[in-house]
């Protein structure tokens, strides 16, 4: 896939999870959110709890989890801590890291708290 095309693949996918925790009447308060450290793709609020979400799309759900490295997820709980140091709680707050993985035919499965800490 060209950059273009991957990029806008990405976006898709995105807007795709997006939808999805929306119906489940929770707010996107962040979209490819950038820290000193990295970028989480979406931050969600449910009440109280922060939901950060990395978005893993392949042409099927197995490519698409295993392209989630240690290194990576090392930087989202970087980058989510971050996140965190902005809220009333800090570190304290309530919050959860999901992954969604989204496959070519755009199907999505999202297994919550995949990246417990």
């Amino acid at each position: 896939m060209s950059g273009k095309v991957s990029y806008l693949s990405g976006i898709a996918a995105e807007d795709s999870v997006a939808r999805i925790y929306k119906g489940r009447g929770q707010q996107v308060v962040g979209r490819r959110w950038r820290g000193k450290r990295g970028e989480i793709d979406l931050i969600v609020r449910n009440r109280d709890e922060v939901i950060f979400v990395e978005v893993k799309k392949s042409r099927d759900f197995l490519r698409a989890a295993e392209a989630l490295s240690a290194a990576q997820i090392k930087r989202l709980y970087q980058t989510a801590a971050e996140f965190l140091c902005d809220e009333p709680k800090g570190d304290l707050t309530p919050s959860r890291f999901d992954v969604a993985l989204v496959n070519g035919a755009g199907e999505v499965q999202i297994l919550e708290n995949a990246l417990g800490h």
